[in-house]
């Protein structure tokens, strides 16, 4: 089943990858990055990483795919009209909220 060696292996590996993960950019980038196309693909990486983490987080998060789409055009309608985030979270959820009542008592 589980064992403490089993562990102390998974945890050597894992640290192992998280260091090179930060390290390898280190080393292979010694001087000041000066290429625009580099630059600007590595400034949209954070906003890609968190898309690609939250869109299909929103689809399971609710008991209907019918809901998290309400939610989800709703979040993006909010964002759309300068919403700050916690104006376009709130109206999301609201939005789910009502969505699922209406569904649960149809």
């Amino acid at each position: 089943m589980f064992s403490t060696q089993n562990f102390i292996i998974y945890l050597l590996l894992c640290a192992g990858v998280t260091y090179l993960i930060r390290m390898i950019p280190l080393v292979l980038f010694r001087k000041k990055i000066e290429n625009k196309f580099v630059l600007s693909f590595l400034y949209y990486v954070p906003y890609t990483v968190l898309s690609v983490i939250t869109v299909p987080a929103i689809f399971y998060a609710t008991s209907s795919y019918i809901t998290a789409a309400i939610g989800f055009i709703t979040a993006i309608i909010a964002a759309l009209y300068k919403g700050s985030l916690v104006k376009v979270a709130a109206l999301s959820c609201l939005a789910v909220l009502i969505a699922e009542l209406i569904i649960k008592y149809l």
